[in-house]
């Protein structure tokens, strides 16, 4: 028997998909953000472009920037998929965030896109990128650490695209790059959606060890939870149209 918390839940996020379908302003939002964010991802490009900084130390800061993205980007994976919090103003974009797990697969399309739309949902990125340049352009951070942000966000966005060749693609080369860890393996994310409150991380999750344990401690997971939210809703003609638009 569904307890009466459950179907208070799903009601509220029955109503927030509601909200998210009928408003354009959360579909316009996404796009925005993804401007924004790519936007800001150029200046900082331009800003490294500019300094000088060793290869060494390049190379350095970008191994340091891809293994933050995926703690970071796993770290943001774990509090969504738990959050039930549908009763505010970003309401319905979370209770769309759940949806990946009613509907598995992406719409197919060009990996520039998937990079572009799926930019659309790091809110978080914004203000962290904005910021970043801010400081820049005032001289008070380090030329190292621009660099250092340039790449955690370009990798934050290319873990969405990891995320969509992982799920999408079959080909040799996704095969050989999920192999060789460098994107995300297929059976390594195969447990995030059999098992529960498992492997958050979707660059390449190397940082799931840490995600789980961090997991365990501060999450019961969201078969039992957040995944039974969207158990009574029938994803409608709009949603549809508005997540191919974005997925």
């Amino acid at each position: 028997m569904i307890s009466v918390n459950i179907e208070h839940k799903q009601q509220e996020f029955n109503s927030a998909m509601k909200r998210y379908e009928q408003d354009k302003a959360y579909f316009y939002f996404n796009k925005f953000i993804s401007i924004a964010i790519i936007g800001l991802q150029a200046i900082l490009i331009i800003c490294v472009a500019r300094s000088v900084i060793s290869c060494n130390a390049h190379l350095v800061i970008l191994l340091m920037a891809y293994v933050l993205a995926d703690f970071i980007n796993g770290l943001i994976h774990m509090y969504m998929d738990n959050n039930d919090h549908y009763n505010w103003i970003g309401g319905p974009l979370v209770a769309n965030f759940h949806l990946h797990h009613k509907k598995i697969l992406y719409d197919k399309k060009p990996l520039a896109i998937v990079y572009f739309n799926e930019t659309g949902s790091k809110v978080w990125m914004l203000p962290t990128l904005l910021l970043v340049v801010v400081l820049a352009w005032m001289h008070l951070i380090s030329p190292a650490l621009v660099a250092f942000f340039m790449y955690f966000g370009i990798f934050s966005s290319i873990a969405e695209v990891s995320h969509y060749i992982c799920h999408m693609l079959n080909s040799p080369w996704a095969k050989l790059l999920g192999d060789l860890h460098i994107l995300l393996p297929k059976r390594h994310h195969g447990k995030h959606h059999s098992a529960d409150n498992k492997n958050y991380a979707f660059l390449n999750g190397m940082t799931d060890p840490l995600l789980n344990i961090i997991a365990s401690k501060y999450f019961l997971g969201y078969k039992k939870n957040t995944d039974l939210h969207f158990s009574t809703y029938e994803i409608s003609k709009i949603s549809e149209i508005n997540n191919q638009e974005r997925r």
